[in-house]
């Protein structure tokens, strides 16, 4: 494995403690894994940032990459959520940005995403 595409049920739990998340990112951060987070997962779970000091703290953290949601990424995005008869194109992003980097997803909806990619590699939340 070449690292972790995080979505935004990865992001969210982190910020609120989950234990699992929380365990995994820090595990992941130790150990050197590279951990991608899509832009628009970031829209997803960021809300106030008086009140996300540790996702805030997470997103400027060394190792970790934000991957650009630009005009060929959301082609692509759109494409594939066509092709899978699905609609949302941040989920399409996360299994696209894990496909390019050969990363796992972290996810707290594992069928969506295998709804986008059934080979995709999940570690479920």
């Amino acid at each position: 494995m070449r690292g972790l595409t995080l979505d935004a049920g990865a992001l969210i739990g982190f910020d609120r403690k989950d234990r699992r998340a929380v365990a995994l990112v820090t595990r992941a951060q130790q150990n050197k894994v590279p951990l991608a987070i899509p832009a628009g997962v970031v829209g997803q779970a960021w809300r106030d940032g008086r009140k996300q000091a540790r996702l805030a703290k997470l997103l400027r953290a060394p190792g970790i990459e934000i991957e650009p949601l630009d005009a060929q990424r959301a082609r692509e995005a759109g494409q594939l959520c066509g092709v899978r008869g699905t609609s949302d194109i941040i989920d399409a992003s996360v299994v696209l940005c894990a496909r390019r980097r050969g990363q796992r997803i972290v996810t707290s909806d594992a069928a969506d995403m295998r709804r986008l990619d059934p080979s995709v590699e999940v570690e479920e939340l």
